[in-house]
């Protein structure tokens, strides 16, 4: 080729001079050559191709994680601010139990000093009621808006006479201003079981009860020893001792007004199941004392 070139007087010579015939075989062996090269290049430019998807598809996938990154931090951001105002809330609500404490607490010492007044009032009224109860022979043993229970504890009326029990009784309230003075059941029997009255009538009743009681004293005395010996029941209103001797055998004995002393014992009548019995022969000795006639009556074979 450079020989061509060196051989050429001008330009004009080699635009229109033919070219040289090749030897045979040189251009398929250039084409060859060329076919070679252009595949080689090829497979360079694929690689580089895929190479460079593989670079994408990594920058497209650390975009994607970059994007839910700053997502989640957004997220924290806005978590962190709900917290920074939710401790704010919490500090500010904290702050208003401080106060209502400090507060509290103030009113609690001025109601713990009422209250330690207030035990020393109690206690010394307590001891005013122990003394007036005393005094009145009267003990309130419980109290409600309908019911009002009471004791009666009378004094005897001599060094010699057995104590009573206490007589507890129960004063109903009704919604028309009237009362029912109920006798417990354990001292049903020896005075009135039920008195009734008007609301203010209620001291006067007690009264009543009270003087009934103790007026008998020493017949209510001789009663409570006898029920534990004796099956009876007293009947106050009738004066009338009711004695089951047996299953079938019911006496009756009927208690003068102020027996012991000027009042006597009578045995009205004695029935078996329900028929009179004759006690003619029974009462030959008449007795002294509600006692003998009760002894009497439930040793004698004539019943």
């Amino acid at each position: 080729m450079v020989s061509l070139l060196e051989g050429l007087e001008s330009v004009q010579q080699l635009l229109t001079q033919a070219c040289p015939t090749q030897p045979e075989g040189g251009a398929r062996s250039r084409w060859k050559y060329l076919k070679e090269q252009n595949r080689s290049v090829v497979e360079e430019t694929e690689n580089l191709l895929r190479s460079l998807q593989d670079r994408v598809q990594h920058i497209h996938n650390r975009r994607h994680t970059l994007t839910q990154v700053m997502q989640q931090l957004h997220n924290k951001r806005q978590h962190c601010e709900q917290l920074e105002a939710s401790l704010l809330k919490a500090q500010n609500a904290l702050q208003l139990c401080d106060r209502q404490l400090t507060k509290l607490r103030v009113e609690s010492e001025a109601v713990l000093g009422q209250l330690i007044s207030w035990q020393q009032v109690r206690d010394g009224l307590q001891v005013r009621v122990s003394a007036a109860q005393n005094v009145m022979q009267v003990e309130l043993l419980s109290i409600n808006q309908l019911e009002l229970c009471v004791a009666l504890r009378p004094r005897p009326s001599s060094v010699s006479s057995r104590e009573l029990d206490p007589l507890k009784l129960s004063i109903i309230w009704s919604a028309d201003d009237h009362f029912r003075l109920k006798v417990s059941d354990s001292m049903s029997g020896l005075v009135e079981s039920c008195v009734c009255g008007r609301r203010w009538e209620v001291s006067a009743a007690l009264l009543e009860v009270m003087q009934c009681y103790v007026g008998q004293t020493e017949l209510l005395s001789e009663i409570q020893t006898l029920r534990s010996s004796f099956a009876i029941d007293w009947r106050p209103a009738q004066r009338l001792l009711v004695y089951l001797k047996s299953a079938v055998i019911v006496c009756h004995v009927e208690v003068e007004e102020g027996y012991p002393h000027s009042g006597q014992v009578h045995l009205l009548s004695v029935r078996r199941d329900g028929k009179p019995v004759d006690t003619s022969g029974l009462m030959a000795h008449k007795p002294l004392s509600l006692t003998s006639l009760l002894v009497t009556l439930c040793s004698s074979p004539l019943i």
